[in-house]
């Protein structure tokens, strides 16, 4: 197979598309991708990557939004086309599900079409309660009944996408996988400060505001907690005002955007992670979290629970309600073999998030699309 990726330009987190192009040129010593001018900064110096950049400009009124994002759709159909003699199959990959036009010309030159669901494009812009969300729902439809194979990270995901209909072309693999020497343990567990935090991108579909709206119960139960809420997003503002509302902004630190160099540092602080999150994929932070030996407590969305089993590898929550999340970090803190939860959590990523276990599971689904 000579393989595309197709990723939606500019997309905030690198760390998905890292892990795919690892694992891909495993298997193939070349691939193309087509991306934004910040994805191809950052790969620009891995010459088994034949880039292809594909610039657009911020729009905010709505019909500039839409009329940039047919553009951006004409742009990477038109890259395809160029490629027609060198590739026989497009992998599209975070914010593929929505791009109709480039997916029914891969399909015209007789391209395989597989997509990749990092996530749910939906789902996200619903809970970021986006105005060109219902022309997105339109778009996804055919785009799923045009692909050869949809992948998607849980057997759960099947249900919480609505993808029930295109069951008989499912396939379940991810990219994940950790460096376990980079992602470690460097802090004990009980050398720990009292400090439970956050960290990802702030954004509604995150629920970082109800963690924040969390905060003054949890902190008024434990008078020498310190929080941490890193990262950077469209919501900041509003959560620097409720912090400031409530007069707890001496007790949480904001320390903006963190790199992936520095996440190991934070994680070895943390006693507890939360990830209070409306729709999840299969969250990385979480998997550092606890190659960290850094316990999680999240959502029941996307592929967590494949991961946490509530009390024995992480903590549950039934909801992201402030008051839902106030009561289980309560009991998270106060449960009684709290270290030896994040030693079984470690243990579990460990085992299950290493880089030839990606590999074998990228061959297996590759040979599945060849049949």
């Amino acid at each position: 197979m000579k393989i595309c990726i197709v990723n939606h330009p500019n997309t905030s987190n690198y760390t998905p598309l890292d892990n795919l192009i690892l694992v891909l040129l495993s298997i193939f010593p070349n691939i193309h991708c087509i991306y934004g001018e910040k994805e191809f900064n950052h790969h620009k110096l891995n010459v088994n990557i034949t880039h292809h950049t594909i610039n657009i400009s911020k729009c905010y009124t709505f019909h500039h939004r839409i009329f940039n994002y047919i553009n951006l759709q004409l742009k990477i159909s038109k890259r395809i086309l160029t490629l027609r003699n060198q590739i026989n199959a497009c992998i599209f990959f975070i914010g593929g599900d929505t791009l109709l036009l480039p997916i029914l010309f891969s399909k015209i030159l007789n391209k395989e079409v597989i997509l990749l669901l990092a996530g749910s494009s939906i789902k996200t812009h619903q809970e970021s309660q986006d105005t060109l969300v219902i022309g997105l729902k339109l778009l996804r439809e055919p785009c799923l009944t045009l692909a050869e194979r949809i992948i998607v990270y849980s057997p759960q995901l099947i249900r919480d996408y609505h993808l029930t209909p295109y069951r008989h072309k499912i396939l379940i693999a991810g990219e994940h996988f950790l460096d376990f020497t980079t992602f470690t343990v460097t802090t004990p567990y009980p050398d720990r400060p009292p400090l439970i935090g956050y960290i990802g991108r702030l954004s509604r579909e995150k629920g970082v505001q109800n963690f924040a709206q969390a905060l003054p119960a949890i902190l008024s139960n434990h008078q020498n907690l310190r929080v941490l809420i890193g990262g950077d997003g469209q919501l900041k503002e509003s959560i620097t005002a409720s912090l400031d509302k409530e007069n707890i902004t001496a007790r949480v630190d904001l320390p903006g955007w963190i790199s992936h160099d520095d996440l190991p540092k934070y994680l070895n602080q943390l006693r507890l992670l939360i990830l209070p999150s409306y729709t999840e994929g299969l969250p990385n932070i979480m998997l550092e979290a606890m190659a960290c030996r850094t316990p999680v407590l999240a959502t029941p969305v996307g592929a967590i629970p494949d991961v946490i089993q509530d009390g024995v590898t992480g903590f549950i929550m039934e909801n992201n309600t402030p008051e839902c999340i106030a009561r289980n970090v309560m009991r998270a803190l106060n449960h009684p073999d709290l270290e030896g939860i994040a030693e079984r959590g470690r243990r579990y990523v460990e085992r299950e998030f290493t880089f030839e276990k990606a590999v074998e599971r990228w061959k297996q689904i590759l040979d599945e699309v060849k049949k």
